[in-house]
């Protein structure tokens, strides 16, 4: 009977280690970038990009499911290298920064696939929520600088009138905006 416990013991460890929750990493601003691009006057991009940005993933590599992601973008950090330019897009007709501060992603819905993950989710900027779906690339997770790392990369091409930004000047500035996501993650 004293092997009863010792076998106990190990059954629980290994139920344990097959109920591991998943990895949580924060978003690391440092090695991660927000930008966007748009057309002007179809003949060239005006780019930028965001300055502070927020965010949190929880993999789950067994169940990709039961994965989560968020991200959150101060409205107001736009930077396109162009002060007055940046004013501008905090503007009522552009961002409204000071009604609508940031712009968010939640996911709804995530599926593994084979160089990431796909993931649908709500997209919110200007008042306006639209479900979304990104494929996010990569998912490699390294251990360097004292901290467990993984990273994603990402495009997603969004219209801006359907969220109602300044119709009036779709055609100087093109109505599709790429949003280009290379997203680092850490965590201890």
């Amino acid at each position: 009977m004293p092997r009863l416990p010792a076998l106990f013991a190990i059954v629980l460890a290994l139920a344990a280690g097959s109920l591991r929750a998943a990895d949580d990493y924060d978003y690391d601003l440092v090695h991660s970038s927000v930008g966007f691009k748009a057309r002007f006057l179809d003949i060239s991009w005006i780019q930028g990009r965001f300055n502070d940005v927020s965010g949190k993933f929880s993999l789950d590599r067994q169940d990709p499911s039961k994965s989560t992601f968020s991200l959150t973008i101060k409205a107001d950090s736009v930077d396109t290298a162009n002060a007055a330019r940046d004013e501008h897009l905090r503007q009522p007709d552009y961002f409204d920064t000071k009604q609508f501060p940031t712009i968010e992603f939640r996911s709804t819905a995530v599926k593994g696939i084979s160089d990431g993950y796909e993931v649908t989710g709500n997209f919110t900027m200007h008042g306006i929520t639209k479900p979304v779906t990104i494929l996010l690339v990569g998912g490699k997770e390294i251990e360097a600088m004292g901290k467990k790392r993984v990273g994603f990369g990402t495009e997603l091409k969004l219209k801006r009138s359907d969220f109602n930004f300044d119709k009036g000047q779709i055609g100087n500035i093109g109505d599709e905006a790429i949003i280009i996501i290379d997203c680092a993650g850490q965590r201890d």
